[in-house]
């Protein structure tokens, strides 16, 4: 790995400086101007321009998320040949294993890193510290809660899901095997979101690109058989998640025993419930947009599943894309965190509204360009799945109809990345709920005028727009000084 010394234009050089040269915490009542005049000297994610700067810490973070995409496509590609009942049955614990995901590394992880940039934005490292070991019991009490919660009862949400027959026994099997592991991925999300919150994006992605690489070998190997190792099926491909993100957690926890981090996570200590709340007036609230995201899907789920398991089948192909546009915002989304609560943690709350405004811009551009060529050419996606004529012909439907609005997705998303920093979250999620009441209240009535499955996809496209915009007013009418 290349040393801070020698390329202090880097990300992880940024985040040095960042920590350990910050001004220090001004008087009550400071003058302005004398302050900002100590900070412009000392703290690059408070004062270096700010796109480059965004695109510095996205990078990584993206290489990051495309390898997380590249693992879901794998996964979905393994299932594929495996036969359509597998394929169906996926899609049903599919928005699942997404919602683990989003709360744990998007949501509660936001929460966690916004509360750590603040500390350090302030010049409390101290408090950071006890931010991160609190962190830790929350991510360890999550991932059991979720554990107990699929186990338990799994089967019964994906029948009452509109799961049938062959597909419900393929959805149970691989959800009793992938949440199995489910403390796994949420301790490794928690770490990698302290490591994040100081600004230091690079170690959590190489870690995350391991995850990545030995999960896509151990679910070709385990769910199609190789060499000597037999074919264990779905089950296999849940198996190879559990073993992967066990071995993230392991490295991420090696890093922080190295000494190598900016920040020590000491386990033993005493426990505070004002740190938990620090963490939770954001993580908690945040929470509630991913799950709102997964019941939008869900409910869409239900109302194609009447039209039977190619619809079903074709749908998940299609809505696995929009699951999948979500890593790709975190990751321009949660570089703009820190960069935002460490200037709201210094009382630059001017400059932390301009980075989220270029955040959510430049996911708007890219999450934008790839609606625009799924809308052209939605075969470079739904072809990688199945040759199921009719299985394509439902996912193209949905391409054609949900890509163009997939840049106010991208917006929507960044600006409620970007709001975590502020520790003002409650507007960009109301606006994840104007989604869900379009999907529920437009799907309710066109179910009742028998429409087509097309039409449901309409209300797909204007749910999208209407989630953007909503977060856009949200949080162009936030104060993020009263934060």
């Amino acid at each position: 790995m290349t040393s801070d010394s020698s390329t202090s234009g880097s990300t992880m050089g940024l985040a040095e400086r960042s920590i350990r040269m910050s001004a220090a915490r001004p008087p009550d009542n400071p003058d302005r101007d004398q302050f900002h005049e100590k900070s412009v000297t000392a703290n690059p994610l408070l004062t270096d321009r700010i796109l480059p700067t965004l695109i510095r810490l996205s990078v990584p973070n993206v290489f990051a998320m495309l390898a997380t995409a590249a693992v879901a496509i794998a996964e979905t590609a393994y299932v594929g040949t495996l036969g359509l009942p597998q394929l169906a049955g996926i899609a049903l614990v599919f928005p699942m294993v997404m919602l683990q995901q989003m709360m744990s590394a998007g949501a509660m992880g936001g929460g966690i890193s916004s509360a750590v940039s603040r500390a350090l934005g302030a010049q409390d490292v101290e408090r950071a510290e006890a931010l991160a070991r609190h962190a830790v019991i929350i991510g360890g009490v999550a991932g059991i809660v979720f554990m107990a919660a699929f186990l338990t009862y799994g089967p019964m949400i994906y029948y009452r899901l509109g799961g049938r027959g062959a597909p419900l026994e393929q959805a149970s099997i691989y959800s009793s095997t992938v949440f199995l592991g489910a403390v796994f991925v949420w301790l490794m999300n928690t770490l990698a979101s302290i490591v994040r919150g100081t600004g230091n994006m690079r170690i959590p992605s190489f870690v995350l690109l391991g995850v990545a690489a030995l999960q896509v070998a151990l679910g070709g190997i385990l769910g199609l058989g190789f060499g000597p190792v037999p074919r264990y099926g779905i089950a296999g491909v849940a198996m190879a998640q559990v073993i992967a993100y066990g071995a993230g957690t392991a490295l991420l926890g090696a890093h922080f025993l190295s000494g190598q981090s900016r920040i020590r996570l000491r386990v033993a200590g005493p426990v505070s419930l004002d740190v938990f709340r620090d963490i939770l007036k954001v993580g908690a609230i945040a929470c509630v947009s991913p799950v709102q995201s997964v019941l939008t899907v869900l409910a869409m789920t239900g109302f194609v599943a009447s039209f039977g398991a190619e619809a079903l089948a074709g749908y998940g192909i299609g809505a696995r894309l929009e699951f999948l546009l979500v890593p790709i915002t975190f990751a321009i989304g949660v570089s703009s965190l820190p960069m935002v609560g460490m200037a709201v943690g210094a009382g630059d709350a001017r400059r932390a509204r301009r980075v989220a405004w270029t955040t959510g811009c430049l996911a708007a551009a890219i999450i934008g360009a790839i609606g625009l060529i799924v809308t052209v050419n939605p075969g470079i996606w739904s072809t990688l799945f199945t040759a199921n004529t009719g299985v394509l012909a439902v996912a193209e439907h949905y391409l054609r109809t949900a890509g163009p609005a997939y840049a106010f997705l991208g917006l929507g998303l960044a600006l409620y990345f970007a709001s975590m920093g502020s520790g003002a979250i409650l507007g960009p999620v109301l606006a994840q709920t104007v989604r869900l009441v379009v999907i529920s209240m437009g799907g309710w009535w066109l179910t009742r005028t028998g429409a087509s499955i097309n039409q449901f996809f309409l209300v797909v496209a204007a749910s999208l727009a209407g989630y953007g915009l909503a977060a856009a007013i949200a949080v162009s009418r936030i104060r993020w000084t009263q934060a």
